[in-house]
């Protein structure tokens, strides 16, 4: 299945898929057969189905502009469907992230383009300094309430884990825009 791996909402995204087969063998093709792409995310009434036009024998799915503009950020879930007259065959199924649109109209709101991972580690790092410029006790209990805050130990080591899945992503991020893998090294011998 060729639906993109990532997508932005408010653009025409578009993806062809070949004729397959299913279990016994015998083709699944646009002759006979009606291939459903179905779109779900984590938010009540988010969907989206999208039928594929035959393209040789394979079919051709369009997501129009329109459509996508409502699309939430973060991860969709899709199922590939082949269905014909008495027969029903999931052919595929997966997920795909969907990036916010970055255009507005009027007044730009805020907008925090980084990943989990970077925010997890800013807020470390924050921690950190707070800790040592004595800002932060370690226990403290108010009524039956107790707070217990990490030690600066454990918060050095989830910085450490932090920096190392960040560099992962940026890493992956280099790659995915075709500017290679950052840990390759190339040596000339003369």
């Amino acid at each position: 299945m060729n639906i993109p791996p990532r997508l932005r909402a408010g653009d025409t995204i578009q993806w062809r898929d070949e004729a397959t087969t299913d279990n016994l063998g015998d083709p699944i093709d646009s002759s006979t057969w009606t291939l459903t792409y179905w779109l779900r995310t984590n938010t009540a009434a988010e969907a989206a189905s999208v039928i594929g036009t035959a393209y040789g024998s394979g079919w051709s799915f369009l997501i129009s502009a329109a459509t996508s503009s409502g699309f939430d950020a973060g991860t969709w879930y899709w199922q590939a469907i082949a269905t014909k007259t008495g027969a029903t065959f999931t052919v595929g199924s997966g997920s795909t992230i969907v990036d916010p649109a970055l255009s507005y109209a009027g007044t730009a709101t805020a907008y925090d383009g980084r990943t989990q991972a970077q925010k997890d580690l800013e807020a470390v790092q924050l921690a950190i300094r707070t800790l040592l410029s004595g800002g932060s006790v370690k226990e403290y209990r108010i009524g039956q309430r107790t707070l217990k805050r990490y030690d600066l130990a454990e918060l050095l080591q989830l910085e450490a884990k932090l920096k190392a899945d960040v560099k992962r992503e940026e890493a992956a991020q280099l790659m995915a825009n075709g500017l290679g893998n950052p840990r390759n090294i190339f040596v000339r011998f003369n």
